[in-house]
């Protein structure tokens, strides 16, 4: 993995299991505020710290004295997440992971990161949203393939309707499928295998549970 990829650490929940250690372990870090809770069980060493910090407590504050803080003021126009999401880019990021970025107690948070991930995927950038037990990526015209274990549950949301619709390697396949705005259809499926996914238009997100083989 080279150097243009960045992880940046945010405060929703995440779980360290070994998909989300060999995602995340050749990649350089920020860290956005609490986020910088999880750099620890990582084993990382985030090059920046950033945020307005009224959710970090001293002591975790005290943790990482070494580590360069810049601090916003609260009534800033962006979140902790975005700010740092630009430092990454500035560095050089052409692929971005957001750990920490799903669950936890702000559901806009959560979906604020979905939205600013679906933005910048339509940017050109890589990315990937984790919380370790859960992932999502952007879907957006062309192919992307995932590899998820044989057996784990994954959906699609669509953003929008969606066109052309190909799902190849599921229980449940589908092929040049319309996808109506708001549809249920897209939810609740089973890899069988490495999946493989066309879009002819619109823009969805995919969620994906390795580690959960309720669907099996």
């Amino acid at each position: 993995m080279s150097h243009s990829t960045f992880t940046i650490l945010l405060g929703g929940n995440l779980t360290v299991t070994d998909r989300l250690r060999e995602a995340v372990g050749a990649s350089r870090f920020i860290a956005a505020d609490s986020g910088m809770r999880h750099a620890a069980a990582l084993g990382a060493q985030p090059e920046l710290w950033v945020g307005d910090f009224d959710s970090t407590d001293a002591e975790l504050a005290g943790q990482w004295p070494d580590v360069e803080q810049r601090t916003y003021p609260p009534a800033k126009t962006e979140t902790d997440g975005e700010i740092a999401t630009a430092e990454a880019i500035d560095r050089g990021a052409t692929k971005l992971i957001f750990a920490g970025a799903l669950g936890g107690e702000r559901s806009d948070h959560a979906l604020q990161h979905l939205l600013h991930a679906m933005s910048l995927a339509e940017r050109g950038f890589d990315i990937l949203l984790t919380s370790g037990e859960e992932e999502a990526l952007p879907l957006l015209p062309g192919e992307k393939v995932l590899d998820l274990p044989k057996g784990s549950l994954f959906s699609i949301v669509g953003f929008s309707a969606l066109e052309g619709l190909d799902i190849i390697g599921a229980r449940y396949p589908l092929e040049n499928f319309s996808l109506p705005f708001g549809s249920s259809r897209t939810v609740s499926n089973v890899a069988e295998g490495p999946l493989e996914f066309h879009l002819k238009s619109g823009r969805a997100m995919i969620l994906a549970r390795p580690y959960d083989f309720t669907g099996a």
